[in-house]
């Protein structure tokens, strides 16, 4: 348990919910797991009521699931700071509330993006002494045990693997705009098992539509062609996508906050980082690979399969290959999580983290 109990986190919405996602998962555990009085602190409320589906977007305090959240804009009241303030994303502080975490005292972190890139465990937890007396910590998420972990609550629990009972193979598709969707169900409508394809609605709609030669389509609508079925989903909680998840056999993942779920459920993958300029994304997506797929014999396959997702093209021969070496990916992906589940997760470390500093 940690002796600093009041909490402040700050989440600023950029796009994609991604960094809503994140904290908010985050908020939970420290105060499920780790006794903690945390309060969100959010700039979008609109925005994080998908990811919060009990939210009041027009009240600007409110309490969801123990976790007291604060619309942050300028009306906010930044008198008092909080023992601990993670700020996420390094998405910048008020500067009446870094006066209060002078007074306060307060310890500052600053809580970065997810990367398997080596530098990382470099610069995990490395102070930043700032003009104002404070120091500001970032902290890194990661990989190895040198990092700051990933989230993962103690409620997560690797069940024996089953076999498949149906020639059914079951996807669930979440990506950005630019993914290669037409090439991807163009080879799964001629595959030789039925595909169910589950999409939770997000802005790649339009895109399903044009393939399938409809206009606007909904939750709830069921498109086939040949053996391809796809179901559109609403925007899922985070507890109903982890279902969906463990429930697929092949899951397309985008981002942070879903790509680390996809790693819990212990099947097959296919990650779509954000986009970079220079391509730094993919930077980030080869020293993911390398990193996580290190001891697999077809390791090229995987590796081959997510290059060409993130460059935005879908050979049909690459998706064939990826598919025939399903179950051997499965096995190898299922090992892989159990081991990264051994590690301290991220909530934990943090805590630990901040009472040493």
């Amino acid at each position: 348990m940690s002796n600093l109990r009041n909490w402040d986190l700050f989440c600023r919405i950029i796009d994609n919910f991604g960094d809503i996602g994140v904290c908010w998962r985050l908020a939970k555990q420290l105060h499920v797991e780790h006794d903690l009085q945390i309060r969100l602190l959010i700039d979008d409320l609109d925005a994080a009521q998908v990811i919060i589906p009990n939210l009041n977007f027009s009240v600007n305090y409110q309490v969801c699931d123990e976790i007291s959240i604060t619309k942050w804009d300028e009306k906010t009241d930044f008198s008092e700071a909080a023992e601990v303030v993670i700020e996420t994303f390094a998405c910048g502080l008020p500067p009446v509330y870094l006066a209060a975490m002078v007074r306060q005292k307060s310890k500052w972190i600053n809580l970065e993006y997810l990367s398997a890139e080596p530098w990382v465990a470099d610069f995990h937890g490395k102070p930043s002494p700032q003009a104002n007396g404070l120091t500001r910590y970032f902290y890194f998420p990661g990989f190895t045990e040198a990092t700051g972990g990933l989230i993962r609550e103690r409620s997560i629990a690797f069940s024996n693997q089953q076999d498949k009972t149906n020639n059914t193979l079951k996807i669930s598709l979440f990506c950005y705009q630019h993914a290669p969707i037409h090439d991807l169900f163009t080879a799964l409508q001629s595959n030789h098992h039925v595909v169910s394809v589950y999409v939770p609605a997000s802005s790649i709609l339009p895109k399903i539509a044009d393939f399938f030669g409809v206009g606007l389509i909904k939750v709830g609508d069921c498109l086939s062609r040949e053996n391809l079925h796809v179901q559109v989903l609403p925007f899922l909680s985070q507890v109903d996508y982890d279902d969906l998840l463990r429930d697929c056999d092949l899951n397309f993942v985008r981002g942070e906050d879903s790509w680390v779920r996809a790693i819990w459920a212990g099947k097959p993958f296919i990650w779509q980082p954000y986009f970079q300029d220079e391509n730094v994304h993919i930077k980030k997506l080869d020293a993911f690979l390398d990193l996580f797929y290190v001891n697999f014999e077809k390791k090229e396959v995987v590796c081959e399969a997510h290059r060409y997702w993130a460059a935005g093209l879908t050979p049909k021969d690459v998706w064939q290959a990826y598919l025939d070496n399903l179950k051997a990916i499965e096995t190898y992906t299922y090992q892989q999580a159990k081991q990264q589940a051994k590690q301290t997760d991220l909530a934990a470390k943090l805590v630990i983290f901040c009472n040493k500093i």
